[in-house]
């Protein structure tokens, strides 16, 4: 299938920096231009001299080597108190985008090891990937626009470390690729049936993972009934009509499994906010709105990659578009969910969390028998979040038991070695109240009638929302059979246009749950 057309590899360079197949090289380096080792650090000591921004910026030099020139792409100073290994990625991400203005070709990466950053190999060589990946829209319909390298070699410093990083790298970046092609392709590419094609191919024969396709009016009014309230006016459009695409991964010895991972990712292809119309210029770029069921897709596939035998792991792409027109579900209806809670619709605007509730709710019934089951959303579910905390940061939230298993501190500090950061939230009582019913013909209402962006605690209320329309509330601490929930708001880093998706938080997740790091 045309995904496959092209995709970058990493391949170790162990001989030494003569081999002449590389027609550049970049140095990433945090250390001053005058102590580079031999053959760079005497051009960059003569560089500095005519150019103080030299330790900043960078630049492209003549070197006797076979590759003919070289990228310095510096770090920067690093502060310990506050800059992290991105510092790294960073300059991998920008010296690779230097070379390819150069005319490089066949790109040779030299990565430094720094004993402040655990992981600083791995995470470089992903900086270095993130610039050369090519959009699946490219790749399909202007092949001859792509000229980036296919093969990245790897020079590491510290050579006891290459064949991990390697590794790593490439089942990290093969899962970030398909996030980003099914985060990053337009609304009609990557419209719920485009989705389901592109998972049947990405995850085919052999792959060792499962792959179930839900589908049907009927069948969604009957068992998602939340999710077939969003995709009502959709659904009269065969080419936008919603998918439910279920991924199943078990290692060949299931009594090696310790942990299961239940993973439900928010997927609106397209998100006009329905009745509740996206007014103002703010639609702009609501393809994007599929990112968090495209990064659960990448996490799937680095699963494929690396095949743990300690976790089993099932996820659910809530692939929606959330049109709008004369069959669209509109505020004031009350939707009886999988539950059995009556939802009263505040927003229509608010179709994420209708999109997943349903598939959470089933994950809970799927997790009794499974061992240690932990649950997850995945979602670029609100504007607030990137108020709270910026661009570049995945919230997570625990409920009670994932909470007293301390699950979001972990998850942030493997998110830290990875240079994939997330920041803790705390799911509150008001939370809870906010959404509790507030007339006599519901349960529930599923939000107010503002932006979350004016809304007090309006990324931490949504987690709560998916906690009551679940049933999850009733496996909390106090229950015979508590159940490990975790919300992650991903619409801070998951990467908006013009910018190419990111893959977040595709390496956290595989630092905390898959890798030994």
């Amino acid at each position: 299938m045309a995904q496959n057309l092209y995709k970058p590899s990493v391949a170790k360079a162990e001989e030494n920096l003569q081999s002449t197949e590389y027609d550049g090289v970049v140095l990433v380096s945090h250390l001053p231009p005058g102590q580079q080792p031999a053959p760079f650090g005497s051009i960059l000591a003569e560089a500095s001299k005519i150019d103080e921004s030299l330790a900043s910026v960078g630049g492209v030099f003549g070197v006797n080597l076979p590759s003919k020139r070289f990228i310095y792409a510096p770090t920067g100073p690093i502060c310990p108190d506050y800059d992290d290994v991105r510092s790294f990625a960073d300059a991998a991400k920008k010296g690779i985008c230097r070379a390819l203005k150069a005319g490089v070709k066949c790109p040779l990466l030299i990565v430094p090891s720094y004993d402040k950053f655990k992981q600083v190999e791995l995470v470089t060589v992903l900086g270095a990937l993130e610039a050369l990946y090519v959009p699946i829209m490219v790749r399909e319909d202007a092949p001859k626009k792509v000229v980036k390298p296919v093969k990245l070699g790897v020079w590491l410093e510290d050579k006891s470390r290459t064949n991990t990083a390697v590794t790593l790298a490439n089942a990290i970046e093969a899962g970030r690729f398909v996030a980003r092609d099914i985060g990053g392709g337009d609304p009609e590419r990557m419209a719920p049936p485009q989705v389901e094609n592109y998972v049947l191919n990405a995850f085919g024969n052999g792959s060792g993972i499962k792959v179930e396709v839900l589908k049907g009016t009927e069948f969604f009014e009957k068992e998602y009934p939340l999710f077939a309230a969003v995709n009502r006016a959709a659904s009269v459009i065969e080419r936008h009509q919603g998918r439910i695409i279920f991924l199943t991964y078990e290692p060949q010895d299931r009594k090696n499994v310790k942990d299961t991972l239940m993973f439900v990712g928010k997927g609106v292809t397209y998100d006009t906010g329905g009745a509740d119309i996206k007014a103002g210029g703010v639609m702009a770029g609501m393809s994007r709105d599929k990112c968090g069921a495209a990064a659960v897709a990448g996490f799937m596939k680095v699963v494929e990659e690396l095949k743990p035998q300690h976790v089993k792991v099932v996820a659910a792409l809530c692939m929606v578009r959330n049109s709008v027109g004369e069959n669209c579900y509109v505020s004031d209806e009350v939707v009886t969910a999988r539950s059995g809670a009556r939802i009263r619709v505040g927003n229509t605007d608010a179709e994420g969390r209708m999109a997943m509730a349903d598939a959470l709710c089933r994950m809970k019934e799927l997790a009794s028998g499974n061992p240690n089951p932990r649950l997850f959303t995945v979602a670029t579910l609100t504007g607030h979040a990137v108020l709270a905390v910026g661009e570049g940061y995945s919230i997570v939230q625990d409920n009670g038991p994932a909470r007293d298993e301390g699950n979001a501190r972990k998850l942030q500090d493997a998110g830290a070695v990875v240079g994939d950061p997330f920041e803790i939230s705390t799911m509150r009582r008001e939370d809870l109240a906010f959404h509790r019913a507030q007339s006599e013909g519901d349960d529930l209402l599923q939000c107010n009638n503002a932006p979350s962006s004016r809304t007090k605690r309006g990324h931490q209320t949504p987690g709560a929302f998916l906690l009551l329309a679940s049933g999850l509330e009733k496996h909390g601490l106090s229950s015979d059979l508590p159940l490990k929930y975790s919300h992650l708001d991903i619409a801070g880093s998951a990467g908006d246009l013009p910018a190419e998706p990111t893959g977040a938080p595709i390496a956290a997740l595989a630092a905390r749950f898959v890798l030994t790091l």
